[in-house]
C-alpha cells in the first residue's frame, strides 16, 4: 500500500520518507510547517501534489533526478540541502498537473547541489543559490541578447532564444553545476569561470 500525507497541516516534526517499494504522496491540501523531512527514495517514487512546505529543512539523501513535482509546492521559507539535477521550481503551469500551483519565495539553496535546475515565476531576490563549482543564470530571457551576444566555450550555451529548445516565458533562473556540464560541453570548469564572470548577472 502507497503512503500518503494529505488533507492535513503537520507541525515541528521529523518526517522521513524511506519507504521501500512504495509511492509516497506528498498532497494533495498538505501543510509542512517548521518539519525537516528527509528524503531516501529516488524521485520516481515520490509524488508531490500542491503541498505548502512553511520554514522547512528538506534533505536529500541522494540525487533527486528530473523531479516535475516540485513546481506543484509551495516553497516559502525553506532550506532545501543535496543533490538535484534537472529539477524545476516556481509556477510552471500546464508542465504537470498542479504546476500552477507552485511558488519558491525566500528559500536558502545554499547547501544544495542544483544542475540544470530552473527557477520559474519568482522573485530570485529573495533565494539564496549555491556558489561556484555551481552558477547560477539569472533572468537568463531578458538578458538573452547579451549572453549570445559572446563566444563561450566548447558547445555551452547559456540561453536559447529560439528554435525547439527554446526557454519557457516562465524562466527566471537557471542553476548550472560546473564539472558536469564541463564534460556535457567539452570545456573544462576554469574556461567555464573565466566565461562567466563576466558578466555580474551571473551567480557564482
Amino acid at each position: 500500500m502507497n503512503v500518503h500525507y494529505e488533507g492535513r497541516e503537520i507541525e515541528g516534526e521529523w518526517l522521513e520518507l524511506a519507504e521501500k517499494d512504495r509511492l509516497i504522496y506528498l498532497g494533495p491540501d498538505l501543510t509542512l510547517r517548521r518539519c525537516t523531512i528527509v528524503v531516501r527514495v529516488p524521485a520516481s517514487r515520490l509524488i508531490i501534489l500542491p503541498t505548502r512546505f512553511i520554514d522547512c529543512t528538506i534533505e536529500l539523501k541522494q540525487e533527486m533526478r528530473n523531479h516535475r513535482g516540485w513546481v506543484s509546492a509551495s516553497l516559502k521559507g525553506c532550506r532545501l540541502k543535496g543533490r538535484m539535477l534537472g529539477c524545476d521550481f516556481g509556477p510552471f503551469p500546464g508542465y504537470t498537473t498542479g504546476g500552477e500551483h507552485g511558488q519558491v519565495e525566500d528559500c536558502d539553496f545554499s547547501e544544495a547541489r542544483l544542475d540544470l535546475c530552473r527557477f520559474h515565476g519568482c522573485d530570485t531576490r529573495t533565494l539564496r543559490f549555491p556558489q561556484w563549482p555551481c552558477f547560477t543564470i539569472l533572468d537568463p530571457i531578458g538578458k538573452g541578447r547579451e549572453l549570445t551576444s559572446v563566444k563561450w566555450p566548447g558547445s555551452f550555451r547559456p540561453v536559447r532564444l529560439e528554435g525547439p529548445y527554446e526557454e519557457v516565458p516562465s524562466l527566471a533562473a537557471r542553476t548550472i553545476y560546473a564539472p558536469a556540464e564541463a564534460k556535457r560541453s567539452g570545456t573544462t570548469e576554469e574556461e567555464l569561470k573565466a566565461a562567466i564572470e563576466r558578466f555580474d548577472f551571473i551567480v557564482h
